[in-house]
């Protein structure tokens, strides 16, 4: 069976996406909605709060699936729903190349939260150089206490 966030976890993630019912550019230029949904979003489009919390829950099936296949330790449900945050946040691809997956592996689970650290910034779509964002500095923090 499949497994899913907590709902602590998934209230964590929705008050680091934030909610937003009309489309909006994120920090990186990306057309977003509702609970940081990126998938076809376009200017002017709207959604209702049902129709966000569904959006997430739709969006975050892949991560969770990706978190669970790629970690071949035990997580407990806090750990579980650090990384799937952080995959829905940097992508099923970076989480994948990461240092913090094999050393999460090798069984160093005291290295994640200074790994997660590192991933706190964005690229600049004015000047292309990836910057430190304080709101990307603070939900790696909080998923390394969720950690």
């Amino acid at each position: 069976m499949a497994r899913h966030i907590d709902a602590y976890a998934l209230d964590c993630i929705k008050r680091w996406e934030g909610l937003r019912l009309s489309a909006y550019q994120d920090v990186a230029g990306v057309w977003t909605i509702g609970y940081g949904h990126t998938g076809s979003v376009s200017e002017g489009m709207t959604v209702t709060e049902a129709e966000a919390e569904t959006l997430l829950r739709t969006d975050l099936a892949p991560c969770e699936a990706t978190v669970e296949r790629a970690v071949t330790v035990p997580l407990t449900d806090g750990q579980f729903g650090a990384l799937v945050s952080f995959v829905f946040n940097v992508g099923a691809g970076a989480f994948l190349g990461s240092t913090l997956l094999r050393r999460l592996n090798a069984g160093d689970y005291a290295a994640v939260p200074a790994e997660l650290a590192r991933w706190n910034k964005a690229r600049d779509p004015a000047t292309g150089q990836l910057v430190p964002v304080p709101g990307l500095t603070n939900r790696r923090a909080a998923e390394a206490g969720l950690w």
